[in-house]
């Protein structure tokens, strides 16, 4: 019986993903260990590694296509002496498959099995003309759609291969390839705009359409989408408020230099670097302040873990520095380039963004002197950090210049009161003016 390799959940929080490419073809041979695939999370786009042994025998989710449920059917691999034939009877019996306990389920990049979901129904294994569905409806990807504007082809007489005749970009390019499906010509109309719903706010494609103002539309990936609902979810249940301290930097950018002069060649410590080397010390000082929301009770952490926002083309992520407080400078500097660099790659691992105790977001090298930032669930707090920059200070009664840097704490009252808030910006703040301070 041919193994059936299933969607994986490469996250506590994957549902469904988009399989972004298969990196084998029917009739490759497939190892243990090999990647087969890439799928697009609610995260990240990751690789997943086939657990069995045997030759691609057919695959049943084209890649493109996107919403596939986890634990669903996405191809079939024949084991040693098995042929072809086999195939059709394990296809059509896809849909009662998919037992957490089957041994074919891919797993991620470290090679751990995936956990297994609901089980869902597998895609019809024969393609159908997308326009056979009810009322004439044409089913397709955005992608394809996207796609079959830019070419000028007609949705409805591509014929689909994805899940239930769902057009998908493989069925375009195939279309676009050969010349077929031009959409015919029609005389150009103006396109009245659809009406706004009583109450709703307004849409900014409508307005768009109805004032004639051009536009590009840009498809939101699955971390993109991820980010705006955890964030929404943020501003609407967590209770925030705001604290803000200024510090003088002179002697952490003088300490700095001495530190970079004396570093071995690659090792390249940032401000960056030392905010989260002293907001881990400061956090193990105000150990309340390393604390999450539960409804039945507050999570007071025993180990301080760093999640530091990374800007993505994909959006924002946010790696972590785990166990903070007690690593050096280098090994911070060192971590934090090879997470930043994975990360804009899509090349993390689950436990490398997900979980933390305490997330730092950091747009000094932007200019930007202060700002507040949402605060990433569970957190209980967020640190923004600004541009340092030189600014009059008043020393002993006499005018002086110095270099100021803002950070402003993002609190979840549920979890932090503002005197623990305040006590934390005071330990933060300490240490960032006495950098030699890190050392004891």
């Amino acid at each position: 019986m041919p193994i059936k390799i299933l969607m994986p959940a490469l996250s506590p929080t994957m549902t469904e993903g988009t399989l972004a490419s298969w990196q084998k073809k029917e009739g490759d041979e497939v190892t243990a260990g090999d990647v087969i695939a890439e799928i697009e999370t609610d995260k990240a786009t990751m690789e997943v590694e086939a657990v069995d042994e045997g030759v691609m025998g057919r695959i049943l989710i084209p890649e493109g296509t996107e919403g596939v449920p986890v634990n669903e059917v996405i191809a079939l691999l024949l084991e040693e002496g098995e042929d072809a034939a086999a195939l059709d009877s394990a296809a059509s019996a896809a849909p009662a498959a998919a037992p957490a306990t089957n041994g074919s389920a891919a797993s991620a990049g470290n090679g751990a099995a995936a956990p297994a979901a609901a089980p869902a129904p597998a895609p019809a294994p024969a393609p159908a003309p997308a326009a056979a569905s009810s009322g004439g409806r044409v089913f397709a990807s955005p992608l394809a759609r996207r796609l079959a504007a830019d070419a000028g082809l007609d949705l409805s007489r591509i014929t689909g291969s994805g899940p239930n005749g769902r057009v998908v970009k493989a069925d375009v390019l195939a279309a676009q390839a050969s010349g077929g499906a031009r959409a015919e010509a029609a005389p150009a109309a103006p396109r009245p705009a659809a009406p706004i719903a009583p109450g709703a706010g307004p849409d900014a494609r409508q307005l768009a359409e109805a004032y004639g103002i051009p536009f590009t539309e840009v498809p939101n990936n699955n971390i993109r989408k991820v980010v705006a609902r955890r964030l929404t979810e943020a501003k609407q249940t967590i209770p925030h408020f705001y604290l803000t301290i200024d510090a003088e930097i002179d002697a952490l950018l003088a300490a700095r230099k001495q530190i970079n002069d004396a570093a071995p060649e690659g090792v390249k410590v940032s401000v960056n670097d030392i905010v989260i080397k002293a907001s881990a010390l400061a956090l193990k000082k105000v150990p309340a302040a390393n604390a999450s929301w539960g409804e039945g009770a507050i999570l007071l952490y025993d180990r301080v873990d760093i999640a530091v926002a990374v800007a993505t083309d994909n959006g924002l992520i946010t790696p972590i520095i785990k166990d903070a407080d007690n690593k050096g400078l280098a090994q911070i500097s060192s971590e934090m380039k090879d997470l930043a660099g994975r990360a804009r790659q899509g090349k993390l691992k689950p436990e490398e963004f997900q979980g933390g105790t305490f997330s730092i977001s950091n747009l000094g090298m932007f200019g930007i002197k202060a700002f507040d930032a949402v605060i990433n669930p569970p957190h209980g707090c967020i640190l923004a950090v600004g541009a340092g920059s030189q600014q009059p200070v008043v020393r002993n009664g006499e005018l002086a210049v110095a270099t100021v840097m803002s950070s402003t704490l993002s609190v979840d009252h549920r979890v932090v009161d503002g005197a623990v808030g305040a006590e934390f910006l005071a330990a933060y703040k300490i240490i960032i003016e006495n950098p030699a301070s890190m050392l004891l």
